[in-house]
């Protein structure tokens, strides 16, 4: 199988060609069109996963059906083609071997053993990896029902005018499939609902402390959902400014408010499994401590 950034790449090269012509990653495919590949064939990658022992762990909770985690920020989930042994799953790999063969019949889905949930790169917080198929299918299951109690704390840009609400609103790819965006009525890709209540903890000068309940897990979905009510995450390079309007607001009204890394931590993480109830936090990791202490000595944590 072809990664989706593989087919793009391939796309720009004027690989693909739709009716004999090269085309553009967002074109979209009509009835009759005459499909050609160009020197198409899948290089021979090395699909095998390694263990490392190098990448620290913090535990927060392990028996012989899963681990719980507080993932660092800067942390990739999974291999990727740029990234092979730096992973979460890599760190796993090292220590729980037995989770090799944990893992579905889905595209590349052995490379994600054991994983069942995911957090971007530089988002910390609570991660459960399943150490058995049987845990595996269950926790799936339980986040495909929506069965998980979720919370996040954010950092976001301004004051909310409201202090508590629901961002009910679908999202899809973009066009370049570089990120994901709020879906309009002439969105052409694949459109999902998507729903996060907030709540408001703490007030600064220029940002504001929020809690975030992801009712449904698309991607990116607290940090676009933010960013569409002009809100976005502070440190959040990729929908850090969410429209020209919020840009120019920033631009005028508020003081220069910057991060290392999106201040997105995945706090509590809810659930039942096999019967048994499971509740687990995950401390506030420094970086993001550091900078409340730096906009506020009170904070409403």
């Amino acid at each position: 199988m072809y990664s989706r950034a593989n087919i793009i790449k391939r796309i720009k090269n004027g690989e693909v060609l739709v009716n004999n012509k090269p085309i553009k990653p967002s074109y979209t495919l009509e009835e009759g069109n005459t499909i050609m590949l160009e020197n198409f064939f899948r290089e021979q990658e090395d699909q095998s996963l390694v263990g490392n022992m190098n990448i620290p762990l913090a535990i927060l909770f392990e028996n012989e059906d899963m681990v719980v985690i507080n993932k660092q920020a800067g942390l990739q989930v999974h291999p990727s083609f740029n990234e092979k042994k730096n992973t979460l799953v890599n760190a796993l790999l090292s220590r729980y071997p037995e989770i090799i063969n944990v893992h579905d019949e889905g595209t590349d889905a052995q490379q994600r053993p054991g994983i069942v949930h995911r957090l971007d790169r530089d988002t910390s917080g609570v991660m459960v990896i399943a150490r058995n198929l049987e845990a595996f299918c269950a926790l799936k299951e339980s986040f495909k029902n929506r069965n998980m109690e979720k919370k996040y704390l954010a950092v976001a840009k301004g004051i909310f005018t409201e202090k508590e609400g629901v961002i009910d609103k679908p999202i899809a790819k973009a066009s370049s499939y570089k990120k994901q965006i709020i879906a309009r009525h002439n969105t052409k890709t694949v459109i999902r609902p998507a729903e996060t209540h907030f709540k408001v903890l703490e007030e600064f000068e220029n940002c504001t402390l929020v809690e975030l309940s992801p009712k449904t897990g698309r991607t990116h979905q607290i940090r676009i959902h933010l960013a569409s009510i002009e809100h976005p995450i502070v440190g959040d390079v990729i929908y850090g400014l969410s429209s020209a309007k919020a840009d120019k607001k920033e631009k005028v009204d508020l003081p220069v408010i910057s991060a290392q890394r999106q201040l997105l931590h995945a706090q509590k993480l809810k659930f039942e499994l096999f019967g048994k109830v499971y509740d687990f936090a995950a401390p506030i990791p420094a970086d993001f401590d550091t900078f409340l202490a730096k906009i506020g000595k009170n904070r409403a944590i």
